[in-house]
């Protein structure tokens, strides 16, 4: 199974980035590249969050992302963290910044800018923030 969506993942690079959209080689945020990699392989269900605001991050202290798009997940330590597995990080006021792990140290993830692309862990443009890590249930 972590190689599927690690797969799956992958299929994704270069689609370019689009706030709220979900169309491979089309356009995708980081949220929705989520939803898209997970419920391909049947991991979770394929569902719509609904309209969200792509700057919610800077305003509201809510989170939606913890709370809404990783419900399907459990936090795991970070120290666990394998391919497969999800990565979410804080930017704003709020963890509102999602990747995949696909390798030791990598991540696949859509960033505003640069649209669906393959980053280590900690370098530009996730700057050395510390993420937090989950797990799909049962996974």
């Amino acid at each position: 199974m972590r190689q599927a969506i690690v797969a799956e993942a992958q299929t994704w690079l270069r689609t370019p980035y689009h706030a709220c959209a979900k169309v491979k080689g089309v356009g995708v945020d980081c949220g929705m590249l989520l939803i898209a990699v997970y419920s391909t392989g049947g991991n979770i269900p394929e569902f719509d969050p609904g309209p969200y605001s792509p700057e919610w991050h800077k305003h509201r202290s809510e989170e939606l992302y913890l709370n809404h798009m990783l419900r399907f997940f459990d936090e795991i330590p970070l120290s666990d963290v394998l391919p497969g597995d999800a990565l979410v990080y804080k930017y704003g006021r709020t963890w509102s910044h999602g990747a995949i792990v696909v390798g030791e140290n990598e991540v696949i993830h859509a960033y505003k800018g640069m649209g669906v692309i393959l980053s280590t862990i900690g370098d530009y443009p996730l700057d050395n923030r510390v993420p937090r890590a989950f797990r799909l249930k049962g996974l």
